[in-house]
This record gives structure tokens, sequence and C-alpha cells, in this order.
């Protein structure tokens, strides 16, 4: 088949890795929440791009209600994501402004830190301990 693009092609590697990265996110939330939505369903849950139902865990929106103010409940979609950049290895970053502010609140992260650009860095380690104390409320999506 003379016709068939190579494998090594890049524009055949760009759909390939596009396709595989949608995959990837597949269980990534459509449709994010605002925590005091969350906080009045019976049942707190979302769906997610790949058409799954996503639960919200209900012991931490109530942790995160009791340690944010009524301002930021009403601001704060969920879950908080943080986005991969395949050209910085070692960190993840945050491009809502609501998130940094609530995590700033939560003294996951410090109040000096700014975003820059509409994201705000934060290395990998941390990140990766901020999502094991909130666990549904958090996730990490690939860029």
């Amino acid at each position: 088949m003379p016709n068939r693009p190579s494998a090594s092609d890049e524009s055949t590697l760009l759909k390939w890795m596009r396709l595989e990265i949608g995959r990837i996110n597949d269980g990534v939330v459509a449709e994010r929440k605002r925590l005091s939505r969350l906080l009045r369903e019976e049942d707190p849950s979302s769906v997610t791009k790949g058409g799954e139902r996503y639960d919200f865990d209900r012991d931490v929106l109530q942790r995160l209600a009791e340690g944010l103010p009524g301002d930021l409940q009403r601001r704060l979609r969920l879950p908080i994501l943080f986005y991969f950049d395949s050209t910085v290895p070692d960190s993840f970053f945050l491009a809502d402004e609501a998130a940094v502010q609530a995590l700033q609140i939560l003294q996951e992260i410090s109040p000096l830190r700014r975003m820059q650009g509409g994201r705000l860095w934060i290395a990998k380690p941390l990140v990766y301990a901020i999502v094991n104390r909130y666990p549904t409320a958090i996730q990490i999506m690939m860029g």
C-alpha cells in the first residue's frame, strides 16, 4: 500500500498521542460542579468524559466546606484539576484561581504563591500528597 502513512510520520504519531490522551482523560469529570451544589446533593456525583458516574466522597466535601468561606464554596468547582504538561516533567499546574485560593486557605500551598500566565506550577510530590488528603475532590488531567 503505497499511500499508507508511516508509523514514524509525525502527524500519525500526534494523532495517535491525542487519541491515547483522550482515553486517559475519559475518567476526568466532564461537568465540574460547585462545592456548594455538591453539598446539597443527596449523592454528590457527576459524569466523566467517558460517560461514567463519578462519586464524590461526602466526608471530603464536608472537610472542604468546614475549611473554606461560603463565597469560595460557591466559586470552587470540583474536582480541582491539576494538569500534566510533558514539557515540565516534575510539576503539574493549576489553571483555576478559585482552586489556588482554596488550597492556600487550606494551607496546602503557600499563600505567597501567585499564578503567572494563568497557571500555578506545583511539584508532583506536593500534588500527590494533596490528592491523598482530598480523594475524589482532586483529579490530574493530561494536557
